[in-house]
């Protein structure tokens, strides 16, 4: 049986490596690891076969933008016949401090357009998220931030925090929410 994971973010160059894609760097870092998936163009995005922790997972980059990454995750889901709980949601998080990681298995999408548009096509807000920490935003746009790219002092706890989620989703997948939730959500966890 499969799992899906899926990283929001915008498609195109000018976007790489902006905060609101870290969801899809994430997704970047789990093609890499083990035998290197490639994607194809599918279901609206970019799509993986993957093994992780010795399990068949989808990998998913919808290329819809973020605001209506529902549509390519509903597609991948309707294909091949997958039910809320085989999907995981990886995506960025204003709300949260730095390299932060959260897991959840559902509920508010909390402000992330991309995550209210999952919720508004599947009909339900009872799928998992791994939330990553983009930062405090200040007096800065929302908008304006979550477009804008790291610091080069920034960096490297987004290259920790990207490790931590490769770990977080390896579990999930082959543990499942709440064993992956114990482990990460904690203090000792970052």
């Amino acid at each position: 049986m499969w799992k899906l994971v899926v990283g929001l973010g915008n498609p195109g160059s000018k976007y790489q490596g902006t905060r609101h894609n870290i969801g899809f760097e994430a997704i970047d870092r789990l093609a890499a690891g083990g035998s290197g998936a490639t994607f194809t163009k599918k279901f609206d995005g970019l799509l993986a076969e993957a093994e992780i922790d010795f399990r068949r997972v989808l990998l998913l980059k919808p290329e819809t933008f973020m605001n209506l990454s529902g549509r390519s995750v509903g597609q991948a889901l309707r294909f091949y016949k997958l039910e809320l709980a085989d999907l995981l949601v990886v995506c960025d998080d204003l709300n949260l401090p730095l390299g932060k990681l959260r897991l959840r298995g559902g509920g508010s999408d909390g402000g992330q357009k991309g995550l209210r548009d999952i919720t508004a096509q599947l009909g339900s807000d009872n799928y998992a998220r791994l939330r990553i920490g983009i930062g405090d935003r200040g007096p800065i746009d929302a908008a304006d931030f979550v477009l804008s790219r790291f610091r080069n002092a920034e960096r490297p706890l987004m290259d920790d925090a990207l490790i931590l989620a490769s770990q977080a989703v390896a579990v999930w997948t082959s543990q499942g929410l709440a064993a992956a939730m114990n482990r990460f959500n904690g203090p000792s966890s970052q």
